[in-house]
C-alpha cells in the first residue's frame, strides 16, 4: 500500500546553499540535519549570477533548468552542451562545477543523492503518462501551472506548479496516471 503526501511549493523551507552563493528552496529529503547527512535531496535554486556550485562529495547530480535562458556548465574543466529548460543534465557532486548563465537569472531544479545508498531514476513528462514503478519512494514535481496525479486508482491530486507529491511504499507496485509537464524521480535503497 503506498501513502501519499502531497507538498505544497509556498511551504518549502529555504536555506542558503552550502558554498553561500545563493539560495535553495528544499523540496523534499530522505533525512539528515542542514545541508549534509542526506541520502537523497530534491530543491530548486535561483541562480542570479554566473559562478560556482556548491560540492558534495560522494553525490550524483541531476540538473535542470526550470526557468530562463539557460546555461552552460563547466565540469572539471569540461564545457557542457547548452542546458536549457526541461533538459536533464547529470554530473558527480564532487566536481569543480561552474555555471554560465546564457542569459539573465535561471531557476533550476537539483536531485542529489548518494549512489552508494540510493539508485535513482529522474524523467520530465508533458502530457498524459501511466506508469509503474516499485521504487521505495517516487516523487512527482509538478512543473506545469496545472498537474494531475492518480495514484493505485485512488483519489487525484491536483498539483500547482512546483508542488510535489511524495509517495513511500513498501514491496508494493504503485500505478501512476499523470496529466501535465511534471518530474517523476524514483529513489530505492542499495541497503
Amino acid at each position: 500500500m503506498s501513502q501519499v503526501r502531497c507538498l505544497r511549493a509556498q511551504d518549502y523551507p529555504r536555506m542558503p546553499w552550502k558554498n553561500g552563493g545563493g539560495v535553495t528552496e528544499e523540496v523534499a529529503r530522505d533525512g539528515g540535519d542542514g545541508l549534509e547527512g542526506f541520502g537523497w535531496r530534491v530543491s530548486i535554486a535561483d541562480i542570479q549570477a554566473s559562478g560556482a556550485f556548491s560540492r558534495f562529495a560522494g553525490c550524483q547530480r541531476i540538473i535542470t533548468v526550470l526557468e530562463g535562458d539557460g546555461m552552460h556548465l563547466q565540469v572539471d574543466g569540461q564545457i557542457s552542451r547548452p542546458l536549457l529548460a526541461f533538459d536533464a543534465f547529470a554530473f558527480s557532486g564532487q566536481s569543480e562545477a561552474n555555471c554560465q548563465l546564457r542569459g539573465g537569472p535561471i531557476r533550476d531544479f537539483n536531485l542529489i543523492y548518494q549512489p552508494s545508498r540510493f539508485a535513482a531514476r529522474l524523467q520530465w513528462l508533458d502530457g498524459y503518462a501511466h506508469l509503474f514503478s516499485s521504487a521505495a519512494t517516487v516523487l512527482v514535481f509538478a512543473a506545469g501551472e496545472q498537474v494531475e496525479v492518480q495514484c493505485d486508482e485512488a483519489q487525484t491530486h491536483a498539483l500547482r506548479r512546483h508542488d510535489c507529491l511524495h509517495i513511500t511504499q513498501d514491496q508494493t507496485l504503485a500505478q501512476l496516471q499523470i496529466q501535465g509537464r511534471c518530474c517523476v524521480i524514483e529513489l530505492t535503497s542499495r541497503l
